[in-house]
């Protein structure tokens, strides 16, 4: 059976974003990191509303938790692909791996930041 694109817009674009909803919930589903994460951003948004933290707080905060969720999925589709590749140990892969790896760390480094830019005075 051949794969047929399609070409329209409205239809394309809804199911692109059918496809992009169902990729989120399996990694929500699926990936211990990516649970971990949305459980985060769960309890900053309700501390963000607690604070009443100020719009532009929101938007980094919002920024900051939609950069993680981004780069741990990112990082996720780098090991299943690399794992599809090579399902054995690699040290190439290995390295490759732990690149991916490094993005979320500078990413959650990013939202710690942030966290701690909005929130210590809240409790200072």
């Amino acid at each position: 059976m051949e794969f047929q694109k399609d070409t329209t817009f409205i239809t394309g674009r809804l199911k692109s974003v059918t496809y992009a909803f169902k990729g989120a919930l399996k990694l929500i589903r699926t990936e211990h990191s990516i649970m971990i994460q949305v459980s985060i951003a769960i309890l900053l948004t309700i501390a963000g509303f607690y604070f009443s933290i100020t719009k532009t707080e929101w938007l980094f905060q919002t920024l900051a938790i939609g950069l993680i969720l981004s780069i741990e999925g990112l990082n996720t589709a780098v090991e299943k692909v690399a794992d599809f590749i090579h399902p054995n140990y690699n040290e190439k892969i290995g390295f490759i791996k732990d690149i991916a790896a490094g993005a979320v760390f500078f990413a959650a480094l990013t939202a710690i930041t942030i966290g701690l830019i909005i929130y210590t005075p809240k409790f200072l």
